[in-house]
Order: C-alpha cells, then sequence, then structure tokens
C-alpha cells in the first residue's frame, strides 16, 4: 500500500501567530515534524501542505517537499483533501499535526499498519491513557471511547465514561493523528457538516454520524503539541535534552 503523510500547515493562529514557523533549537517547527514524519518507515512520501509563501519556502530550503493550497479552506480536513486530490497514486493518507514536532515516527507506521488485513477500514487514528483527574475534565483534551475490537463508539470533549462506578474502563485521549484510504478521505470532504460534529466541533464525528466506523490504536507514546508560548518553550528544552543525549 502506497502511504503519503501529509502535514498541513497555516501561518494563522489565534495563540501563537506564525506558529509552524516558530523556532524550535535552531530549526522551524515545521521542520523538525518534517524530519520525524519523514523517518517512518512505511511512509512512500511526505509533504506539507500550507497557505503561506513562507511556510513553502521554509520547508523547500530544507530540503522537504511542499505545495501551496487554498486561503479559504474552512477546516483542516479540506487542506489534507486537496493535497491528496494532487496525489492519485497514493493509496491511503496520513494526516500528522503541524504543531507535533516530537511525533514519534513508529506511531505514523503503526497507523499504516492498521489497515493491513482491514479490507473495509477507511479511517483510523490514535489514543493515549489520561490519569490525571483535572486532564481528564479538560475539554480541550478530546477523549474516546471504543468498542471491543478497538472502533469509536464516541468522540467528545466531556469526560467519557461517566465514573458511576471506578475501576471498570480507563479514559482515553484522542491524539489527533488520522490516516485515511484516500478514495474515503475525497468522499468525507465532500460531506455535509453534521449534527454532533458543530455541537462538539469535532470534524470526526461526522464520519461516526454518516455511519462509517474509526480504528482506534492505543500507545503509551507522550505527544506534546504546541499551542502556546510554554509550550513552546517545553518542546525547545525536551530538543535540548534529546541532542545533548545524542552528542554523548
Amino acid at each position: 500500500m502506497k502511504v503519503l503523510c501529509v502535514i498541513p500547515a497555516r501561518y494563522s493562529s489565534t495563540r501563537l501567530p506564525g506558529k509552524p514557523l516558530k523556532d524550535i533549537q535552531g530549526m522551524p517547527m515545521i521542520c523538525r515534524v518534517y524530519d520525524r514524519a519523514a523517518q517512518a518507515k512505511r511512509i512512500e512520501k511526505v509533504v506539507v501542505a500550507t497557505d503561506d509563501e513562507r511556510i513553502l519556502a521554509a520547508v523547500e530550503e530544507h530540503g522537504g517537499k511542499a505545495m501551496m493550497t487554498a486561503k479559504d479552506h474552512p477546516t483542516g480536513t479540506d487542506r489534507l483533501a486537496e493535497a491528496a486530490a494532487a496525489f492519485p497514486d497514493m493509496e491511503l493518507v496520513i494526516n500528522v499535526q503541524g504543531d507535533e514536532p516530537l511525533i514519534d515516527p513508529e506511531v505514523i507506521d503503526e497507523l499504516a499498519a492498521a489497515f493491513e488485513g482491514e479490507e473495509d477500514l477507511n479511517m483510523a487514528t490514535v489514543m493515549t491513557e489520561i490519569k490525571d483527574e483535572a486532564e481528564q475534565r479538560n475539554p480541550n483534551n478530546v477523549k474516546v471511547v471504543t468498542d471491543a475490537r478497538g472502533y469509536a463508539l464516541y468522540f467528545s470533549r466531556s469526560l467519557m465514561p461517566y465514573p458511576r462506578k471506578t475501576g471498570f474502563s480507563p479514559v482515553y485521549k484522542h491524539i489527533g493523528i488520522y490516516a485515511y484510504k484516500r478514495d474515503f478521505l475525497l468522499r468525507y470532504a465532500k460531506m455535509e457538516p453534521t449534527p454532533l460534529e458543530q455541537s462538539e466541533s469535532l470534524e470526526q464525528l461526522r464520519v461516526l454520524e454518516n455511519g462509517y466506523r474509526i480504528k482506534v490504536i492505543k500507545t503509551d507514546r507522550q505527544f506534546v503539541g504546541v499551542d502556546t508560548e510554554e509550550d513552546l518553550k517545553r518542546v525547545n528544552e525536551l530538543y535540548r535534552k534529546l541532542e545533548g543525549e545524542a552528542s554523548i
């Protein structure tokens, strides 16, 4: 199966303008994400899909591949679909967020592997357990519950499952990394927004509301997204530590 990794990257950000170009140990964040994604063994091609010439230039100067996409896409899925449409020979599309400079390449490979022997699978994503009660109740952390086979039952910003009785089910945080069959992605992007999607402001609910299944794989790996200056400082510290260890 030929796998394309797309990294959508918008310049505008309410909390951190110009986020993809923020410096992480001497390199723009988008280039850090690109390099991590390129390490995945199952990926045939990595491309940054952006709305800004500065991001395009930064990636190309780094030696990566990037393409311009429309500035008026209402969602990241629409930008992803425009990029995927330009690569008709690809069968699987993996969406890596441009603000995940510590993305583990093995997670990308595990997502791609989820489609092996699953001919009817159209979409897959990732979850990790959260044990801190405050983090469980934080609406910025999207929660997911799955069936016995690992398919999503629902995604919500609310705490799920409600702990009427404790000790029966962990709380899982949804990690916004997705894999799609390319043909399904192009259909999905054309579907009308659905009531639950609009209520929770979660695009993936459109898939469930239209009767499709989403496979959710579990991981113990940690994810550090960058949304604020504090996040950026933390990631820089982690990279200093990682690169310091690598030089020993």
